[in-house]
């Protein structure tokens, strides 16, 4: 900007920021100018040196003195020049008394006027072209001596530095030239929001640009019309000079989604994750203006577009990347349907061959399924199949899109998910699934799992029940019996619960217990009460869920890639015969069996004997009396006695799960690489087991479509908490509860 000054008042600081230091670079002098005394109040001059009679510093008025760092409108000399763009130290006036000499110092580095008034800086210590002196740390003072003799010393031992605008490339010439009409309309856009001043364009072509400030009465002006025989413009007259003083409100006219977007390209290229709000801060700290959360938001997203590609050509290249999944991971399953009406979205579902092999053949039976509801343009919802490994991780299955969530499209993902293990069945015992008591999915699992035994997460369970009697210590309670091993124990904390509230305990008694109660339950959950598997994979579902389709499912892929390939390399330096959770779990069992006593019956019953009680093992049929080793997989303390006590080996009685040989073999396979969507066609034309009519199919966005921004949230008043409903009354058949346009009665 012009006359940019550095002030230093009185009581106030010249600082650098901490640790920084004062630079100047080659050739950048401290102009003094000439014929003008330095006063310290009024008939106090200050010596500066040798040639102080002809180069005097002025401490009176600003405009009458100044100390010149740049391209002012004064030059010390024809070869020195001062530093930044019209930028000039000024000294207010602040009355002394006596002849002061004038000295900067900071800390081991002085900064000091020398014999030809240049401005001399201690060693390595430059000041760069596009830095400028700022007072910003008041605590910091001007100190002046009172001393007659002394010097004058700024006692500043903080500097900071501060970018300026580059304002010298956004100096045009007459004749300057430009490859074409769009460079010279953003060259003068970006001088226009660098200098702070508004253009108006007056007519724009092929052939002319002409345009002006947007100021009333202002005279700048430009004019720039096109070379002949070629693209290039020229400028053809300029009128450099401004009387409005630059506009005087934040915002900017010349700041379009465009510009924001070219603003910060580079910086979203390096960060997509980067929000809006801070790209609001970035233009702000370096342009100085003012813009809306939409602008920024769109500017993001057109950058994003151009980067991953649109929405609307992800959904249009959903069939070739479905042929490319099958492609390269052969046996895997990818299948995209649209809306036989209008070609609209509607499903989509991709399992990969390494996550069905390793489900098949070495997770336990249990599977979880769950959803989260998509972020991106034209929502939509992600519903997810999960495995769990002999470790207790997660292990992705299947994942489906559809457009909305509902009954129909839940019914058809467990079809699908059916047909993906049809043929493996006879390989793996009875499944256990796990999920909310959504009415789809319970009518989807008894139709297509009909010998698998569901369970209710407990997870949705607990949440739908604080929302409805909003008491702590019931959901505690409620956790307490879902986790009780025994009957006796669960109907203990039943009790408990109907001590409290009657309410809650008839809430309890209307879901079957054997759904979700682990005393009841019949199948086998190895301790897992919940499938909120959306909760556990937030920190890279929720990342994902924003972007386009098919950069949602390849982010997908590459972290399920990633995760196969590190659990892989980690268990090959597991030397123990369980993975590491189950060590844990049997090595506590070994040190509580070393208290029990053991009383043998035959070959395969005992009766192990603690303080909690007396316990029955059977280790032919697996079972005892506790239930621990049943519900786990693995023995249980009393299970571990019976076991040492006729020598038997305690790995021996796992489930196989939990071996290392069979976790390696979860992760033996290998989810590959999809190449980048510029060679899926010529791939494909190679390739002659893709399906040439499946590339044919025309898939359309859906028609749900997110407005930009945060969505705006009903929010009830304060005053209207706990304020009685308005009874409303149907003048036709006389009752309470609709109006007469809703009646159902007959006439």
């Amino acid at each position: 900007m012009a006359n940019r000054d550095l002030i230093l008042r009185q009581n106030r600081s010249v600082a650098i920021g901490q640790a920084q230091s004062l630079m100047l670079g080659h050739d950048h002098n401290l102009g003094l100018r000439q014929n003008h005394d330095l006063e310290l109040g009024r008939g106090h001059s200050m010596d500066l040196g040798q040639a102080h009679h002809d180069h005097e510093l002025g401490l009176g008025y600003p405009h009458d003195h100044e100390l010149g760092l740049g391209h002012s409108q004064d030059h010390v000399g024809e070869g020195d020049h001062g530093y930044g763009h019209e930028a000039d130290i000024k000294v207010d006036q602040k009355p002394e008394h006596g002849d002061h000499d004038l000295v900067l110092s900071s800390q081991n580095h002085d900064l000091a006027l020398s014999d030809n008034h240049q401005l001399v800086v201690g060693d390595n210590h430059e000041l760069d072209d596009n830095m400028e002196l700022a007072a910003v740390d008041q605590s910091q003072e001007l100190d002046i001596t009172e001393d007659m003799d002394s010097q004058l010393v700024v006692s500043t031992p903080v500097l900071q530095a501060r970018a300026l605008s580059a304002e010298s490339s956004y100096q045009f010439l007459v004749g300057q030239e430009f490859p074409d009409v769009k460079s010279c309309r953003r060259a003068l856009r970006d001088m226009a929001i660098a200098q702070h001043f508004e253009m108006q364009t007056i007519k724009s072509d092929k052939t002319r640009f002409t345009a002006k400030c947007a100021t009333e009465g202002c005279p700048w002006r430009v004019h720039a019309a096109k070379l002949p025989g070629v693209p290039n413009f020229t400028i053809r007259t300029i009128h450099e000079s401004h009387t409005c003083g630059g506009i005087n409100h934040l915002g900017h006219q010349q700041a379009s989604v465009q510009w924001v977007a070219s603003s910060v390209e580079q910086r979203l290229r390096e960060n997509p994750n980067c929000k809006p709000k801070e790209i609001l801060e970035e233009i702000h700290r370096v342009h100085g203006i003012t813009l809306s959360y939409k602008q920024a938001w769109r500017g993001k997203e057109r950058i994003m577009a151009a980067m991953r590609g649109s929405f609307e050509e992800g959904y249009r290249l959903l069939p070739q990347y479905c042929e490319q999944v099958k492609r390269t991971n052969p046996g895997s399953i990818a299948s995209v349907y649209g809306n036989p009406a209008d070609d609209c979205f509607q499903r989509l579902f991709i399992s990969f061959q390494a996550s069905i092999y390793g489900f098949l053949n070495a997770c336990r039976p249990l599977l979880g399924l769950d959803r989260t509801y998509l972020k991106s343009k034209y929502l939509g919802t992600l519903l997810l199949a999960t495995g769990f490994d002999g470790d207790g991780a997660l292990f992705p299955l299947a994942f489906g899109v559809v457009d909305e969530e509902n009954d129909e499209n839940w019914m058809w993902f467990l079809c699908e998910l059916h047909n993906l293990l049809e043929t493996n069945t006879e390989n793996m015992p009875r499944l256990t699934i796990l999920s909310d008591r959504q009415k789809g999915i319970v009518e989807g699992v008894e139709q297509n799992f009909p010998t698998a035994f569901h369970g209710f997460c407990m997870h949705h369970l607990s949440e739908s029940f604080r929302k409805e009697f909003n008491n702590t210590m019931l959901v505690n309670l409620l956790w307490e019996a879902a986790q009780a091993l025994t009957v006796i124990e669960f109907e203990g904390k039943i009790l408990e619960i109907e001590e409290i509230s009657q309410d809650a305990a008839y809430w309890i008694r209307r879901i079957p217990p054997r759904l979700w109660a682990t005393a009841y339950f019949e199948g086998q959950r190895f301790g897992h009460l919940t499938a909120n598997i959306v909760e556990s994979l937030n920190s890279w579902i929720a990342e994902a869920s924003g972007l386009p389709i098919i950069q949602m499912m390849e982010c997908i892929r590459r972290q399920l890639m990633t995760w196969f390939n590190e659990r892989r390399e980690t268990s090959m330096q597991w030397t123990s015969i369980l993975v590491p959770s189950a060590e844990r779990r049997v090595a506590e069992a070994l040190e509580q069996a070393r208290t029990y006593q053991v009383l043998r019956a035959n070959e395969a019953e005992f009766e192990v004997i603690s303080h909690e009680g007396n316990n029955i093992v059977d280790i032919r049929n697996r079972c005892c009396l506790c239930r621990g080793w049943q519900l786990y997989g693995l023995p249980c303390a009393h299970t571990v006695a019976a076991l040492l006590s006729c020598r038997q080996n305690v790995h021996r009685f796992t489930e196989s799960c939990f071996t290392v040989a069979t976790y390696r073999k979860t992760y033996s396979q290998t989810i590959h690489p999809i190449p980048d969507k510029s060679l899926w066609r010529e791939l494909s034309d190679e390739d002659q087991t893709v399906n040439k009519a499946a590339l044919e199919v025309v898939i359309n966005p859906p028609k749900s479509l997110r407005l930009p921004g945060r969505p705006r949230k009903r929010r009830v008043r304060a005053e209207d908490r706990g304020r009685a409903k308005r009874v409303v009354h149907c003048s036709r058949c006389n009752q309470t509860g609709h109006f007469r346009t809703t009646c159902a009665a007959p006439i």
